[in-house]
């Protein structure tokens, strides 16, 4: 098979993952999750990443007490990420996810709202954010 041939066989086959039922944007209502306060005074809240969702997809949590997230993505072929960005409590998570839990933590300085996502993005493809990956973080006092 030629480099060319192949090289649109590749092309029709993301293709076709990009259209395969399953791999739609989410356009479900959004799910909103108090973070519980463990014995341990951590937050602690279980997400779940997959075919351009995060569920829950709204998370909140309590300034200066410690949040802990864990990080998984359902079963299948396409990868994702999860991406938050909190600069005034020096928050910089850039992780990739598996189906095997991660955990990430972090204490949040300031109340507002925060967006995560997905950073990824095929080809000339809208990027998983744009597709509805992605939820936002509240921080209350």
């Amino acid at each position: 098979m030629s480099v060319k041939r192949f090289a649109l066989y590749m092309v029709a086959v993301l293709s076709a993952v990009q259209i395969m039922p399953g791999f739609a944007e989410d356009t479900s209502p959004a799910e909103i999750v108090q973070a519980a306060v463990g014995a341990d005074g951590k937050q602690r809240v279980e997400m779940l990443g997959g075919s351009y969702f995060f569920k829950p997809d709204h998370i909140i949590v309590k300034v200066d007490i410690p949040v802990v997230l864990s990080i998984r993505r359902e079963w299948g072929i396409v990868p994702h990420t999860f991406v938050l960005k909190m600069p005034d409590s020096g928050v910089m998570i850039d992780e990739s996810l598996s189906t095997d839990a991660k955990t990430v933590e972090f204490t949040p300085k300031v109340t507002g709202q925060y967006t995560f996502y997905c950073r990824n993005k095929l080809l000339f493809f809208k990027s998983h954010e744009e597709k509805g990956m992605k939820g936002i973080i509240e921080v209350v006092p």
